[in-house]
């Protein structure tokens, strides 16, 4: 019982807002404001019901409007990602040069170290020889063997000897 005389209410209050609707001169939409081509009003809605199917379909379409505009936002954005990626591989690919670079310099000073090395080896040990010759003992009437006597020219001198 209740709920038949609240149906009561709506319809007698949906005939009442009908009634002062259709009193009012008729409203000419803007062409913003008419209805998406993919809904159209059915036979025998109220004028309560077309208004309210119309402001939703418009709401829904702006919010349709808006997300196809986010979808050309995106795409802009992967151009950018796009852009930053070719421009990633370009920078991999002078760092690569870079690297190779590095690595040619590490084998040259690595050559230059051991070379280094073998050289200061080959002093020590011409050092500690000459060291072991000069601390010998000499024996009587021999010198020490120092190798070949250099070729010494002599010059003739001003008192005659030679």
């Amino acid at each position: 019982m209740v709920r038949s005389t609240m149906g009561r209410l709506l319809t007698d209050m949906e005939r009442e807002i009908e009634a002062e609707v259709r009193g009012r001169p008729p409203v000419h939409h803007a062409p913003s404001m008419a209805i998406p081509d993919y809904v159209e009003h059915r036979d025998g809605a109220t004028e309560i019901g077309k208004l309210s199917a119309e402001a939703v379909v418009r709401e829904y379409e702006a919010a349709a409007k808006e997300i196809e505009a986010m979808g050309t936002d995106l795409i802009d954005l992967v151009r950018q990602c796009e852009a930053a990626a070719r421009d990633a591989l370009a920078v991999t690919e002078e760092l690569k040069e870079t690297a190779g670079r590095y690595r040619e310099e590490a084998k040259r000073v690595f050559f230059q170290i051991e070379n280094c090395s073998l050289v200061t080896a080959e002093v020590r040990k011409t050092c500690n020889e000459l060291k072991q010759r000069i601390a010998a003992p000499a024996t009587i009437g021999t010198a020490p063997d120092i190798g070949p006597a250099p070729d010494i020219k002599s010059e003739p001198t001003t008192d005659g000897a030679v």
